[in-house]
């Protein structure tokens, strides 16, 4: 059995309410024994286990929290926007239709240009202390394309997703039923063996609910796994939709009505927002208030793409969710990892119980606060992940 013991934990946050009774589990002057790479005990120093352990490292002072759960990800592409990006800083407003240049230029990449740019985004990631990673395909949108983004996706994350419904490619502009008809047959039947879920843009520029609707319960009727790009652009019916499906997550609601937030009250779908995509796009962010008085779950992610959302930096997320967005430090921490494990259907990741893979970050501060307070500056020491020290 390998164990380590770390002590001298200026801040633990847990993700336990048993530890402090509020959700970040705050213990001071903590330690955290990890065994076989998962956590074992979690306390004070001073009543720490002292036998049989083959590491003690101290921790300083510092703060030490769960990994990120990054839950809305699209890092399979080539590519870049940063015209478009600048073009939309002086007052252009964003669509969907500019998700086609980077599908133009994914369908022409090798794969191993692929796979060594999602590389360096996944390694960005693991160095701002995200210990998981959500991964959509969507800019391939051939069933060739499609399939050798979920596998290439598939080298760095379990937690894959089916987006072939991001957007309907040129090609199938005058007949968008056809493609709708690709992405619920051959087109699905080829990533099935990649994909662990199934994903659509029901928004102004995307998908109808009808369509989203069909495509969703294609992909549950095969196995995968639903969940919903809904509201970025608009107020619309997909929001409700995911309700009525059951999906895990409803993700961006940057605009949602009152019998949106009503109908999500009333399920366990989880709210995920991405204040990435409002930074990217000079959109008005949505307030969480709302949401959180109405006990909805929330996580936040970083929505990593080449468009409108081009960061890998979940304590920028944080940062941005606090300051724009109405978030607490305390409810932003918890929705980027306890709420983004949530919104993944995930019981073993984004906390620090007993039992709990054994992903954390060591912060450069003695306090979470830092992560909001501090913006712009890299607050990572160390990164943990499954017991094991990836940076």
């Amino acid at each position: 059995m390998t164990s380590k013991l770390f002590y001298n934990i200026g801040q633990l946050v847990t993700n336990d309410p048993l530890h402090d009774q509020t959700k970040l589990g705050l213990i001071e002057n903590a330690a955290l024994l990890i065994e076989d790479g998962v956590v074992a005990w979690a306390g004070p120093t001073d009543d720490a286990p002292t036998h049989h352990i083959k590491k003690k490292i101290d921790v300083n002072g510092r703060a030490l929290i769960p990994g990120f759960v990054d839950s809305h990800n699209h890092m399979i592409f080539a590519g870049d926007r940063s015209k478009e990006f600048r073009a939309r800083m002086l007052g252009e407003s964003y669509s969907a239709g500019g998700i086609t240049h980077t599908v133009e230029k994914t369908r022409a990449a090798s794969d191993q240009l692929l796979r060594l740019n999602a590389e360096s985004l996944f390694s960005e990631a693991y160095s701002s202390g995200t210990t998981t990673i959500e991964c959509k395909s969507g800019y391939g949108l051939t069933v060739n394309d499609e399939r050798r983004s979920l596998e290439i996706a598939q080298e760095f994350t379990d937690e894959t997703t089916y987006l072939g419904a991001h957007v309907v490619p040129v090609e199938y502009k005058a007949n968008p039923k056809d493609y709708v008809d690709l992405v619920c047959g051959s087109m699905l039947d080829a990533v099935l063996p990649h994909a662990k879920w199934i994903d659509v843009f029901c928004d102004k520029g995307a998908f109808s609910v009808d369509d989203a609707r069909a495509i969703l319960e294609a992909g549950m009727a095969k196995g995968l796994l639903p969940r919903i790009h809904a509201n970025q652009i608009q107020e619309g019916g997909g929001v409700r939709l995911g309700v009525e499906l059951g999906v895990a997550s409803v993700d961006h609601l940057s605009h949602v009505s009152v019998k949106d937030i009503e109908a999500l009250s009333k399920s366990k779908v989880v709210a995920t927002l991405l204040p990435g995509a409002e930074f990217s796009t000079r959109a008005i962010y949505p307030d969480v208030r709302p949401l959180l008085e109405a006990s909805i779950t929330v996580a936040l992610a970083s929505d990593c793409n080449p468009g409108s959302s081009y960061t890998t930096n979940m304590p920028f997320i944080i940062a941005v969710a606090v300051r724009e967005m109405h978030f607490s430090p305390e409810q932003a921490l918890w929705s980027a990892t306890l709420g983004g494990a949530k919104a993944l259907l995930r019981e073993d990741i984004g906390h620090l119980s007993e039992g709990a893979s054994a992903d954390f970050s060591i912060l450069k501060s003695d306090s979470y606060i830092h992560l909001a307070y501090r913006p712009g500056v890299n607050l990572i020491e160390q990164v943990w992940r499954n017991g094991l020290q990836i940076r």
